[in-house]
């Protein structure tokens, strides 16, 4: 987001114009962010066969799924509506990567009917696979490296008390059921968590993943996961993608070498690509001091954008309707009927009723994570793309809270 002409611009289009055009509250995405992202992740593992699989969950939304695979990546699915959708996307099935957790067989079943690749994260579920299938159909296995490593517990899925992946501990049992059905095993995946800041962190799953994958004969590829920290925070420290990119290429050469086989390495991105790009402009309903804190109240929520609520994340937020002026601190709250702080005890030029507060990073488990609480409607979203804007989700309507619901003789 910059400064042109006295105005917050993206590409060159004032958000107080997306504001006024589709009202608010609103997602608001720039998609020349995306693929700058991509472009990014690219470059730093340009040495290697890197192939990226964007992480679905972080933003599903069909226009974005396109603009990912005109980007030149694949995807990760978390959930066979997500596979679905992105195959309605446009990618083909050798493009999606499917990682359940803890679902029915019959999802498996229905995954491996539409082609696309499985990454099994329990033993039951292997066994099942292996009587079900036997090595006629190529898999991944999920292993668990008990690395305690993210921003978050919450997003923290490595470490040994985690519901994700198979225990590296538990290999041998692994190696015994692989065997047994000699099950066609091309992938191993592991997933530490998500704001990883450095390279050790990837290079310590690295030589967890390499002693591993030495047990198996025929590996296409090792899956990293994602995990690269964005910046919420003027001056946070972010992951350096580069020297990420260096010296885990490095390592991955020289275990291909050892391996005698040129494997493809792919990563899971969803923070990284899409959060920066995403910005959900609300309008300020009221302000409201009392003896210890003025409130901003908004015309949205955690019904909206959940993380802070449920992450204690960080975003920031920018008084787009005034550009000078004193500032004054409030707290940002939303129309929720509970405890409902989207941002608190921040500085922001001084706001009145009306003005339009522009919170940032909000590409990532915004809109995706979104709900019908208080009965309220999930927002529009607009994408911008070469100084145009286009809506690509249209705002909710009573008729669409009704939509699935019967009524009944009483």
């Amino acid at each position: 987001m910059e400064i042109k002409n006295q105005q917050y611009s993206i590409q060159g289009i004032p958000l107080l114009e997306i504001a006024r055009k589709y009202q608010t509250p609103v997602y608001v995405y720039d998609g020349q962010k995306i693929l700058q992202q991509v472009a990014a992740l690219k470059n730093a593992f340009s040495t290697v066969n890197m192939k990226i699989k964007y992480a679905t969950k972080a933003l599903s939304n069909i226009s974005i799924l396109q603009l990912m695979r005109k980007a030149g990546t694949g995807v990760d699915a978390v959930s066979i509506e997500e596979v679905k959708l992105c195959l309605h996307a446009g990618f083909v099935p050798g493009d999606i990567m499917y990682t359940p957790n803890c679902v029915d067989f019959e999802e498996i079943r229905e995954a491996v009917d539409l082609g696309v690749m499985v990454n099994v994260d329990n033993i039951p579920m292997l066994e099942h696979f292996g009587t079900e299938y036997g090595n006629s159909v190529p898999l991944c296995i999920r292993l668990n490296p008990h690395i305690l490593a993210g921003g978050n517990s919450k997003i923290s899925v490595g470490h040994i008390d985690s519901k994700f992946g198979i225990s590296i501990l538990q290999l041998k049992h692994v190696l015994k059921i692989v065997e047994a059905y000699e099950l066609n095993v091309a992938g191993l995946h592991v997933h530490t968590g998500s704001d990883i800041l450095d390279a050790e962190v990837f290079l310590k799953g690295a030589e967890i993943l390499f002693d591993a994958a030495r047990e198996f004969a025929d590996l296409e590829f090792l899956d990293f996961g994602g995990g690269f920290k964005v910046g919420y925070k003027d001056g946070d420290i972010t992951t350096d993608i580069a020297d990420v990119g260096q010296k885990v290429s490095k390592a991955f050469q020289e275990f291909c070498k050892e391996y005698g086989k040129e494997l493809e390495i792919w990563f899971e991105p969803g923070k990284f690509l899409v959060s920066e790009c995403g910005y959900l402009l609300v309008k300020a309903n009221v302000v409201k001091p009392t003896p210890a804190t003025t409130f901003v109240g908004v015309d949205s929520g955690l019904n909206h954008l959940l993380r802070p609520m449920m992450y204690d994340a960080y975003h920031g937020v920018v008084n787009i309707s005034k550009l000078d002026g004193p500032e004054r601190v409030y707290t940002i709250v939303g129309y929720i009927c509970e405890t409902d702080t989207i941002a608190a005890d921040r500085k922001l030029k001084e706001v009145k009723e009306g003005d339009i507060l522009a919170i940032k990073n909000a590409g990532a488990y915004g809109y995706s994570m979104a709900s019908n609480y208080n009965s309220r409607f999930r927002p529009a979203e607009v994408l911008l793309m070469e100084g145009r804007d286009h809506l690509i989700r249209r705002r909710e309507t009573f008729e669409d809270l009704l939509r699935n619901q019967e009524s009944i003789e009483l």
